[in-house]
């Protein structure tokens, strides 16, 4: 009797397909990518300190210290750059008043040699980092796409189209990694962001090439005017890591001793060679989107009267006070600090800046082209004629 040949089947196996570095393609296991179920938090609204969930620690109160005078010289400066905007001085305005703890706390997470990759609303970010303030408003001011030499500061161009920095991030930390550089990058992004492709590509990559990249979303609850709950159903935007591999975490962005704990501990994963992870800090954006924007037509007075009494700033000093680091002459030297730094600043804002027209034409091509010579020589010829 003839046995007619059955095909192949597929045997089941325990092996696990591995990425080109090694690490299993299921990365680790679940519960080790989900975020807590409610955002980490270790000072309460009224600056009492809370029980933090295991595995986080407290910052050193030096560091706690720094945190409330670069908050506080960073809201100074949102002020003055808001004014700025109402002046004249600059085309656009877009205040992070409400996320200080995010932006200092992204900072403070950051040694020298890593790099920072921010959006448009991080101006105070890239102040608390060093950065010559008039240089971090000249994109704002329209007189340049970057007043600042990136590879200098280690800080990318400030980013207008949602998201598309996370991917660059990515590449760059990838790069660092190979490179053994032992520096991580650090990607902020909005809520309204992590609706964008890039950012899901952008996690997906981070994880199968193991980059040392951390994504800090800060959540403000408005993409715009488009509020949380028609952007996502997710129960956290912290989630949106987890199905492609990244450790996620969630935070009360509004706490900036928590912020630190959760950042301190994402960046020393990343520069350990543990890999990316996804912070959500839940914070809001107490002015407008923009100057040109009227909030008030989706949101009511209500809510952002709720909002703010749970001020960062106000939160860490009383926290401060109550453990008997801060005294009225420090809060006191911190807000004179800041007055002084904008006052040099809407001085120096004060003066007409000197660009030169034919700028326009560097940094278009590597090697310029034919087409943009003669556009360059006929603008040069026009220049010399009206002198």
């Amino acid at each position: 009797m003839s046995v007619t040949a059955r095909p192949a089947t597929a045997q089941p196996t325990t092996a696990q397909p591995t990425t080109a570095h090694g690490r299993t393609a299921a990365g680790q296991g679940v519960g080790d990518l989900l975020p807590s179920p409610v955002p980490v938090r270790f000072v309460a609204e009224d600056g009492t300190a809370v029980e933090p969930p295991a595995g986080y620690a407290a910052p050193a109160d030096g560091r706690l210290l720094e945190a409330y005078r670069r908050m506080v010289l960073g809201r100074r400066f949102d002020a003055q750059a808001t004014a700025l905007t109402r002046q004249g001085r600059l085309a656009v305005y877009p205040s992070s008043r409400g996320q200080d703890a995010c932006q200092i706390g992204g900072v403070l997470a950051l040694r020298e040699d890593d790099w920072l990759f921010p959006t448009y609303r991080d101006s105070v970010a890239l102040v608390a980092r060093g950065l010559d303030p008039v240089e971090v408003l000249t994109l704002l001011r329209g007189s340049w796409h970057c007043g600042y030499d990136p590879a200098a500061v280690r800080v990318a161009p400030q980013c207008t189209p949602l998201a598309t920095q996370t991917v660059h991030a990515v590449g760059l930390a990838d790069a660092l990694r190979r490179r053994g550089e032992g520096a991580v990058v650090m990607a902020f992004v909005g809520d309204g962001g992590t609706s964008e492709g890039d950012f899901h590509e952008a996690l997906n990559y981070a994880a199968v090439l193991n980059a040392p990249v951390v994504f800090f979303v800060q959540n403000n609850r408005y993409a715009i005017s488009v509020p949380l709950a028609r952007q996502t159903a997710a129960p956290s935007l912290a989630y949106k890591g987890v199905g492609y591999g990244v450790r996620s975490e969630q935070v009360d962005g509004n706490d900036l001793v928590a912020v630190l704990s959760v950042l301190d501990a994402a960046v020393a994963n990343a520069r350990s060679g543990g890999g990316p992870s996804l912070v959500e800090a839940h914070t809001y954006r107490m002015d407008a989107h923009t100057n040109a924007d009227d909030a008030t037509r989706y949101r009511t007075a209500e809510e952002v009267e709720r909002w703010e009494s749970a001020d960062p700033i106000a939160r860490l000093e009383t926290h401060l006070r109550g453990r008997g680091l801060l005294g009225p002459e420090e809060a006191a030297a911190a807000g004179a600090a800041a007055e002084e730094f904008a006052a040099r600043l809407r001085e120096r804002m004060n003066a007409d800046p000197e660009a030169d027209p034919l700028e326009l034409f560097d940094h278009v091509f590597a090697e310029p082209t034919p087409q943009l010579r003669e556009q360059r020589d006929l603008l040069a010829s026009e220049l010399s004629a009206e002198e």
